[in-house]
């Protein structure tokens, strides 16, 4: 968290949360959403400042329930998320990358879910961006041979429990596992769209 951040919430301590005007989209974009994006159910307009991006994500962190937000000084600016509260990038030097430049050391999981999308477990659950999937679809195996569509979506069908697919990247291989999108906030512990509690 930056200093000035710090200080700030020092300060003053009791700022009111903000909720609904900050999105991260499943490319990794941020996008601001005002009050029409909110009302008509609009992914808002995407931030291309690199300053304001870079200081979203030095200050990117979660609360105990799961909620996460960006701390902008004094206040919390929770953010509404697309899918999960990462997305992965593939990177030629560390591999695999979150979008706020982390790359990710370590993998544990790798699952495939019911809308086709891959998603990638390290110390956080990431979505993989839509645009590296030809690329990523590369390192599903079954058996010896490269996945082909048609296996994979009879995989999703059968929700994997008759047949066995694998991702490998350089020399780990990882058993790929099945998850209905519906299940990733229970699943991993996270708010997608964290709101003002009721009163």
């Amino acid at each position: 968290m930056d200093a000035i951040v710090e200080k700030a919430l020092a300060k003053w301590p009791n700022v009111p949360h903000c909720y609904g005007w900050l999105a991260l989209d499943a490319r990794g974009n941020w996008r601001m959403r005002d009050e029409q994006a909110q009302q008509n159910n609009l992914p808002g307009e995407r931030i291309h400042s690199s300053a304001l991006i870079g200081f979203i994500q030095r200050n990117y962190t979660h609360d105990e329930q799961g909620r996460w937000y960006f701390q902008n000084g004094p206040q919390r600016v929770y953010v509404d998320l697309e899918v999960t509260p990462y997305v992965v990038r593939t990177d030629p030097r560390h591999g695999f990358t979150l979008h706020t430049g982390t790359p990710v050391e370590s993998m544990y999981g790798i699952w495939l879910s019911d809308q086709g999308r891959v998603l990638i477990e390290s110390s956080v659950i990431a979505l993989l961006d839509d645009r590296d999937m030809a690329e990523c679809l590369l390192h599903l195996k079954m058996s010896d041979q490269t996945a082909n569509e048609q296996y994979l979506l009879q995989w999703m069908t059968e929700e994997g429990k008759n047949t066995t697919l694998f991702f490998q990247h350089n020399t780990m291989t990882l058993p790929v596992r099945f998850i209905a999108e519906s299940a990733l906030e229970t699943r991993f512990g996270f708010v997608k769209k964290p709101r003002l509690p009721a009163t």
